[in-house]
């Protein structure tokens, strides 16, 4: 059995880590609420800006753009979104898993894709396995701005109109609620997945040309929808971390009262056993 010190030196120890813990799942579940207001909000934005591609798009049959063409498929992309930190339960992991299996299902060489990674965990996940990376971003703000990953954006976008890319899929954590996220792939490029089917579209008039407004606007909307992403991913990974840091404060508590319980039984067992040699000693000497 170990000594009282060392139980009284554990139990000291998971004290300050539940604090930390706790303090961290306050830290996040604040930043949650605003991570889920701006992914929220970013809605109608994504809805109208798609009414809008899709009006144009669908609009005329002699209207035609590069990002709407499916073309043969040489080498594809993935735009993979996680976190610049850990301690966010399986919120990672999930998704690299996801997009691990699925680069292995699909190909058989390391030049048929590469990777857009957008977090630190990511971007260390694929370096780590020899799969190529060809661009990323690390640092983000909790609450990102669009500037911030319009860089990203737009080169995705180019390294498609470059040919660089035949298919570009997205890949992130879809917020549901704070308790689930789901990862989700999208595929960004080419657009072909812009329909106005089901949906009652506003009547445009288009100044100048349709095709002078998509060359524009698909890269606008591409972009729209790898921040729309962000955004998303962002909210389910502090989601994640709160959930994450609960449950760490829970199995402390738990840890502190079962270190209790054996510290006092120790003690108990120490007294006793005192008491027992004072009581044989009085007992030798009569």
């Amino acid at each position: 059995m170990a000594s009282l010190r060392d139980i009284k030196s554990r139990i000291t120890s998971t004290k300050k880590t539940s604090q930390i813990t706790k303090a961290m799942q306050m830290v996040s579940a604040s930043k949650l609420n605003r991570a889920e207001n701006n992914a929220k909000a970013f809605v109608p934005y994504m809805e109208k800006i798609q009414e809008v591609v899709a009006s144009v798009a669908t609009g005329s049959t002699d209207v035609s753009h590069p990002m709407l063409l499916k073309r043969p498929v040489k080498k594809t992309g993935y735009l993979v979104i996680t976190s610049d930190r850990g301690l966010a339960g399986a919120y990672n992991s999930n998704i690299l898993r996801s997009v691990y299996q699925t680069i292995q299902k699909r190909h058989t060489n390391a030049n048929e894709y590469a990777i857009i990674a957008i977090g630190r965990v990511g971007r260390d996940f694929f370096k780590k396995r020899g799969i190529p990376v060809v661009s990323e971003i690390t640092g983000l703000a909790d609450q990102p701005s669009f500037t911030e990953i319009k860089d990203i954006a737009s080169n995705a976008v180019s390294m498609f109109a470059d040919e660089l890319f035949d298919e570009l899929y997205l890949y992130y954590n879809h917020f549901v609620s704070a308790i689930q996220h789901e990862v989700t792939e999208k595929k960004l490029l080419p657009l072909t997945d812009i329909s106005s089917e089901g949906k009652k579209l506003t009547s445009y008039e288009f100044e100048p040309s349709q095709e002078e407004i998509l060359e524009v606007l698909l890269p606008q909307y591409a972009e729209s929808l790898i921040y729309g992403a962000l955004l998303d991913g962002k909210a389910s990974e502090h989601a994640a971390r709160m959930t994450a840091m609960k449950s760490a404060t829970d199995n402390a508590k738990e840890l502190i009262d079962s270190l209790t319980l054996s510290y006092n039984r120790a003690r108990q067992a120490a007294i006793t056993q005192e008491i027992t040699e004072i009581v044989g000693g009085a007992a030798a000497l009569e």
